[in-house]
């Protein structure tokens, strides 16, 4: 008997057993049949019960992996833009395409970095570029140079010498430039980056023929806070998720690396890569070696040693003494002719700058070449010869700045050149003959290195670190550690009393991140003595690396003013508790972006407590909590941040008084050692307090200590060794901890900004701009498709085949609608909108139908009918080779075989009747005789015959009978020649033994139906071949013969 359904039933079932009653007891029927039942319920329960958590189990994994491949399923690919001054690159990562380059649309693998802005188009990459010449003062080039720098920049008056074309105006609430394109036009800087990342963007989902939105962007090493974020605000104009913002010369390194992975061990290998642009150089020092990590064991690691720069060193300005040279060369060919100064013609610059570019190039591997520009200016044309040592001439002063990078670099990493193993040239300037000649005596190797691909390193190395982020691929693991080009320092102001009664201010510096300190890292700085609320600033550290002029591009050296509200408020809010500081957060992301995580007002208090009186929920969440970090950790292992003391009682405070950074050097050692063991940014927890932390900091690590007294290692409150359990009953006071938000308000000092309403603004501006150019490719598209249309049709009208199925009068009736169509197209076309070109189309289309109908029915007969005529031909065949099987091997039934019978005809008679009623129908008129209809008779002719060889492939071969004296009946003596070789009948009373006897298993079968010769269709003696053999004849079937 069933056991009842629900809850109930299933206790009652699991409930079987010895005095237990269960499904014993309720057993119905006496006897051995219904133990024997009981006894089968008692198995299947307990079958049941093993098999039940593993089910719950494997609906759970499943569960858990169908939620992540849905979640991955939107952010399979992702891309990398290396955004170069001139150029980008586009690299991307999708299954089954690891780390390719991006082919534009014209099949090129970098695109320009170019934008022309007009009232009703806009032009982006190589066709902007080509606009540069027609329209100059809207195309827009080189504007990274302007990102995140006020109008009073020394880089913006350079950018207005360098292209005097463009207007440039200043935002009166950020005080940066904008593009005034005309009183209706007008751009940031921002905005015109979102533009390219944009159409990086569709590039990159046209290449991966998915969508993309995780990126990882290039930028150069000495972007400072202020440029950093506008590009971070560029992409989010853009829509893109930036999974990082990685330094050009770190991607540099890590596709190095990447690729020569099997050469690093744990020996440090120090590689110089020199990166001269067009804009702008870096030289970086990188150190290679395998390092242990807590996650992968030995893997190999960069890390980013020195940095120097340069930055308006690059081929940029190169080609500008160029450009101005052909133009002096030009004014003196027309001196005599009281001409205009070429320079003043914005149109022929960009020509001139156009050649100067193709000079520089050509210069490099010839010693002269021949300029030549046609109708540079009021229709002459210039032509001129430059030597390569012109050129050096006219930039003998750009190539005497090489070697000041490559100092800069030694300097910072604190290396000479003796420990440097090779100098590997990457940057297009860097093929410029005479840069390699000083390079190469700068640094006194014997040769450079140009095993990488100066162009393209940076982006894939970009997409590797992509790739690494991205939570849809798996890497191997590549340690990265780059390093902060400028310090950043927090400065505050308080009031001490030097003597009793005297109080004064006194300023204290506090250094947060120092010169080529490794990042991502957080830190934590502890303010005590402050009961109300107070400010302090966090500023740029020591900038003397940095020359007078680049000070002054570098722009505003302070960042942000904090403001602090609910001080005072938190510590009346806890008056019987003791304050431990206020704590303020502070991250440096993988971006290098700076952020003010929290600040926390942190107290502790002594609380009674007796553990035998605490009930069991009380212990539970005491544990639960110990087990999530549920305030039993210090705020260094709550956070995993290295952590920086305003030391209030240090005794060498007074010597800090003015430099304000003497005292730091044991927290600038904390990062190296946090970073080696835990090389990723994702934040560490649990780790050991650092080594640098004072007095204070100590004792909060004593107090994780006491709320967790069961943990190896850890001191009691008074740093008692771990005691019995009789012990710890005896110690009944704990501390508590209290941690109480502090407000925060943020003043920025470098650059503000954009609110969010504004950003709002730009997102909409970009997006319909986007829409615009959508719109525009639909209506050019829909236009190119009408005209095609009706020129292709108007051929057709003339050609053979289309004037055999239609009448004059038809033809004439056609041309003329497409004669209308096509005026109309040149005389209003230009204004028609998207919907009236396609519904002009789609009249068209609709006109000439019959006509195309039945041209292409015309086509397709001969190929059908030839198809349908072979297969009722073999289908015949089929069906007569299937009546001649013995009636003792017969595998098919008569129905079956009238029914392919009565298929076979009715598709003859089809054809025949079609056939004849089309040849009476003038080739004019609509045919009878379709294409369609003839695939559909011979899909069910098909299905008919598909079905009987299925039937024939699976049916098993019946046994033969035997006869007394043992052996088998064998077919007739007539049968075919194969048969009669493979069998022997052996004589009469003669017992054959085991093997000849066996009835035939699967695999004879198989082999005997193999050996058989196939079924001859369709030659001349066929049919009688058919006839001679005799009915008892087992016959093979095939059907690739059909």
């Amino acid at each position: 008997m069933a056991t009842r359904a629900g809850p109930q039933g299933w206790g009652q079932v699991c409930g079987a057993g010895p005095g237990s009653g269960g499904a014993n007891e309720r057993a119905p029927r006496p006897g051995p049949a219904g133990a024997r039942d009981a006894a089968e319920r008692v198995i299947m329960a307990a079958t049941v019960r093993r098999q039940r958590p593993r089910r719950l189990l494997c609906w759970a994994l499943v569960a858990i992996l169908l939620a992540d491949l849905l979640a991955l399923s939107d952010t399979l690919a992702v891309m990398s833009v290396d955004l170069g001054s001139e150029s980008m690159k586009v690299a991307i990562v999708k299954p089954g395409v690891p780390m390719e380059i991006v082919l534009n649309k014209e099949s090129r693998r970098k695109t320009p970095v170019t934008v022309t802005l007009k009232e009703n188009e806009r032009f982006l990459g190589d066709s902007a570029a080509g606009m540069a010449i027609k329209n100059p003062k809207a195309t827009l080039r080189y504007f990274q140079h302007l990102l995140g720098k006020q109008a009073d920049n020394p880089h913006v008056a350079l950018y207005r010498k360098r292209f005097p074309e463009h207007e440039l105006n200043i935002d009166p609430q950020r005080q940066t430039v904008r593009f005034q394109i005309s009183p209706q036009l007008q751009f940031s800087p921002e905005e015109v980056l979102g533009m390219v990342l944009n159409y990086s963007r569709s590039l990159a989902e046209d290449f991966a023929e998915q969508p993309i939105k995780d990126a990882v962007i290039t930028v150069p090493a000495f972007f400072n806070q202020a440029e950093r974020r506008a590009v971070l605000q560029a992409a989010r104009m853009a829509g893109l998720k930036v999974l990082q913002l990685i330094n050009d010369n770190t991607a540099t390194a890590l596709s190095y690396g990447v690729f020569r992975r099997k050469d690093i061990n744990s020996t440090a290998q120090n590689v110089m890569f020199y990166d001269m642009g067009s804009g702008s150089t870096v030289c970086t020092i990188v150190t290679y070696q395998t390092v242990k990590t807590k996650e992968a064991g030995m893997q190999p690691q960069l890390q980013i040693r020195g940095v120097g720069f340069d930055r308006t060193l690059g081929g940029l300005e190169m080609e500008l003494r160029l450009r101005e040279h052909l133009a002096k060369l030009f004014n003196e060919q027309r001196k005599g002719q009281k001409a205009k100064d070429v320079r003043e013609n914005p149109r022929a610059m960009a020509k001139l700058l156009r050649e100067a570019n193709r000079l520089k190039t050509v210069l490099s591997a010839n010693a002269d070449h021949m300029a030549q520009i046609e109708g540079l200016m009021d229709d002459v044309d210039f032509k001129a010869k430059v030597t390569r040592g012109e050129f050096e001439e006219l930039c003998a002063d750009l190539f005497e700045r090489v070697p000041g990078p490559v100092q800069q670099a030694l300097q910072s990493a604190e290396m000479s050149l003796d420990e440097i193993e090779q100098v590997i040239l990457v940057g297009g300037a860097t093929r410029v003959p005479k840069v390699q000649e000083v390079l190469l005596k700068a640094v006194g190797k014997e040769e450079l290195g140009k095993n990488i691909n100066a162009d393209e390193a940076a982006a894939m190395g970009a997409v590797y670190q992509a790739a690494a982020l991205s939570k849809a691929f798996k890497v191997k693991p590549f340690v990265v550690r780059d390093a902060v080009i400028y310090p950043i320092l927090v400065e505050f102001t308080r009031e001490v009393e030097e003597e009793p009664g005297v109080r004064s201010l006194k300023h204290n510096k506090r250094v947060l991140f120092s010169r080529m300190g490794p990042y991502p890292q957080r830190k934590v700085i502890t303010f005590n003595r402050y009961s109300h609320d107070f400010n302090f600033h966090i500023n740029y550290g020591d900038l003397g690396f940095l020359g007078p002029e680049d000070l002054r591009v570098f722009g505003s050296q302070n960042l942000t003013t904090v403001k602090l509200k609910g001080v005072g408020e938190s510590f009346k809010k806890y008056p019987d508790y003791e304050s431990k500081g206020i704590k303020a957060h502070f991250n440096l992301d993988e971006s290098g972006v700076l952020s003010l995580d929290r600040v926390e007002s942190v107290f502790e208090t002594l609380v009674e407590d007796n553990p035998e009186e605490e009930s069991t929920l009380t212990k539970l969440g005491n544990t639960i909590s110990s087990l999530f970090g549920g305030g039993s950790s210090s705020d260094a292992k709550e956070n995993g941040t290295d952590s920086v003391q305003e030391e209030e009682e240090s005794p060498t405070e007074g010597s800090k008084d003015e430099p304000g950074e003497q005292g730091e050097p044991k927290e600038e050692t904390e990062a190296p050692v946090e970073d080696t063991s835990q090389p990723p940014p994702a934040e560490p927890k649990g780790d050991a307090a650092p080594e640098g932390e004072k007095p204070e900091e100590k004792e909060s690590g004593d107090r994780s200590g006491a709320q967790k007294p069961d943990e190896k290692g850890q001191a009691g409150p008074e740093g008692a060794p771990p005691a019995p359990e009789e012990e710890k009953k005896q110690k009944p006071a704990r501390k508590q901890k209290m941690v109480e938000e502090i407000g925060v308000e943020l003043a920025v000092l470098d650059l503000p900004d954009l609110p969010e309403d504004e950003l709002a603004r730009s997102v909409q501006k970009l997006e319909d701009l986007t829409l615009r150019d959508l719109e525009k490719q639909e209506r050019e598209k829909a236009a190119n498709s009408l005209e095609a249309f009706i020129f292709e049709t108007q051929d057709k009208l003339y050609q053979p085949e289309y004037q055999e199925v239609s009448t004059e009068e038809q033809r004439e009736e056609i041309s003329g609608k497409l004669s209308a169509a096509s005026n109309w197209l040149e005389d209003e076309g230009f204004g028609a909108t998207t919907v009236m070109l396609k519904e002009k189309l789609a009249e068209l289309r609709k006109l000439c139908q019959g006509l195309f109908f039945r041209v292409e029915e015309r086509k397709k007969w001969p190929e059908r009918l030839s198809a349908l005529d072979n297969l009722l031909n073999h289908s015949s065949i089929f069906l007569k080779g299937a009546r001649l099987i013995p009636e003792m091997d017969q595998i098919f039934t008569e129905v079956e075989m009238t029914t392919l019978e009565k298929v076979i005809n009715d598709t003859w008679a089809w054809k025949n009747a079609t056939l004849a009623e089309q040849a009476k129908l003038p080739a004019t008129e609509k045919p009878v005789l379709l294409s369609k209809d003839i695939e559909a008779k011979m899909m069910a002719l098909d299905r008919e015959v598909q079905y009987l060889l299925n039937k024939a492939k699976f049916t098993k071969p019946r046994p033969r009978p035997k006869d007394k004296n043992g052996t088998r009946i064998e077919p007739p003596v007539n049968a075919s020649a194969g048969d009669q070789g493979e069998k022997v009948i052996p004589p009469a009373g003669q017992t054959e033994e085991a093997k000849p006897i066996l009835e035939p298993n699967k695999e004879e079968t198989a082999t005997e139906a193999a050996d058989s010769e196939p079924l001859e269709i369709g030659g001349p003696g066929a049919e009688s071949e058919q006839e001679e053999q005799t009915a008892g004849q087992k016959r093979p079937l095939k059907n690739d013969e059909l």
